[in-house]
């Protein structure tokens, strides 16, 4: 189905904000990997932009965009600098919680403009029922990985297992499965731990950052696997699958701009005891054709994916096992053939790439902690093989 006229207006404007941004930070670039999170300003120039509200719901002043709107944003940002697209779709998809919310807790939370959200779903948190000055709510303690962008957030999201008051984990009604929630924390309940001393998305500020002991509101804490409150082919869309996505799109913006690095170096570097450029030579011909189809079939195969599942949210069904798997496989296998496309590229530059100021070294460190994350790691592929082949499967983070 070809997109709306709305749609299409909304993605050429945020693609122009992306441009825009993607181009004034990008001198920044060393700055930002000395700095180990996102200068704060920069934060508020991706906010302002509109960029960390593509998939806030509309009726709170987000953008609400079409999901391949929101890939290409964060593939442009990711082409110049790697960390802003990263901490980009981290409050992006945070800031999906807002579509589980009551809408009285969500409004007030979720419509400034200039809202920067953070945080991880993986349940770290102790949740424990607690009812205070008549609300009820949960007493929370944890500590979360991966906690990108929560130096720069407003707000911070962290998931959690629920336990009674008796201590004892709670089971989901009717199942084995333990019942978990996302709860949304203000900024002054967290500490972020200066931790993140990695070798690549240095400038995502992704360390560690813990709760201890804060009362949140039931009304605050979402379940994401009881469905979204809010209508809309965006929020019929898995979670985890958007997750996955959005470091599929930095991974894609990394894997172009390692090509473009590469075809300016091939054309201007005569290797030693030769008097060609590396352009001329067969193997860097090869390897740039090679590298520009594994690229351009990695994300058909995801773009087709998106679209396959858009068309089934946008007639208002719930997207089938099917179709989540395939989001995932997607995604998965779009991640690690950037990697595989910066790897060779890398490898056939020499030398020259081993300098702090070569992209391709940059784009090296960066692709291969993207492959890290657990939405994409090599576990995906079992995951999703295990579906293709018709053997039973627990496919609750889909």
């Amino acid at each position: 189905m070809p997109p709306s006229h709305a749609e299409s207006a909304l993605h050429h404007e945020l693609m122009q904000a992306a441009l825009q941004a993607a181009q004034s930070i990008k001198p920044r670039v060393r700055e930002i990997e000395l700095n180990r999170c996102l200068p704060q300003d920069i934060a508020e120039q991706l906010a302002q932009a509109g960029l960390y509200r593509m998939l806030t719901p509309r009726c709170y002043g987000g953008h609400e965009a079409h999901v391949v709107t929101f890939f290409e944003v964060v593939e442009t940002l990711a082409r110049h600098e790697a960390a802003s697209a990263w901490c980009s779709f981290i409050s992006n998809t945070a800031c999906l919680v807002a579509a589980y919310l009551p809408a009285e807790v969500a409004a007030p939370l979720f419509a400034p403009t200039k809202l920067k959200a953070a945080g991880v779903l993986a349940p770290r948190g102790k949740a424990v029922r607690e009812t205070q000055d008549g609300v009820a709510g949960y007493r929370i303690s944890g500590r979360w990985f991966w906690g990108s962008g929560a130096h720069n957030a407003d707000i911070v999201i962290g998931g959690c297992l629920v336990f009674g008051a008796d201590g004892r984990l709670e089971i989901a009604d009717g199942s084995t499965t333990p019942t978990l929630l996302t709860a949304v924390f203000e900024r002054a309940q967290v500490l972020p731990l200066n931790n993140w001393d990695s070798m690549g998305l240095c400038g995502t500020g992704s360390g560690e950052f813990e709760v201890q002991g804060v009362f949140v509101p039931a009304a605050r804490c979402a379940q994401l696997a009881g469905g979204a409150l809010l209508p809309g082919p965006l929020y019929r869309f898995p979670v985890f699958g958007m997750l996955a996505i959005g470091i599929a799109a930095v991974a894609a913006g990394i894997a172009r701009e390692a090509i473009g690095a590469f075809i300016t170096l091939a054309t201007e570097k005569v290797p030693q005891a030769s008097s060609r450029t590396l352009a001329q030579r067969p193997a860097a011909q090869e390897a740039v054709a090679r590298a520009e189809a594994t690229l351009r079939g990695a994300r058909a195969f995801l773009l087709e994916a998106i679209h396959a599942a858009w068309a089934n949210a946008d007639a208002g069904n719930e997207i089938p096992l099917e179709q989540r798997r395939d989001i995932r496989l997607a995604a998965t296998h779009a991640t690690h053939a950037c990697a595989q496309v910066v790897d060779r590229l890398y490898t056939l530059a020499g030398g020259s790439a081993v300098f702090t100021d070569s992209p391709l070294q940059r784009c090296l460190r960066n692709v291969h902690v993207a492959t890290q994350h657990m939405m994409v790691a090599e576990a995906t592929f079992e995951l999703t093989g295990r579906l293709l082949l018709g053997l039973p499967t627990d496919a609750a983070l889909l």
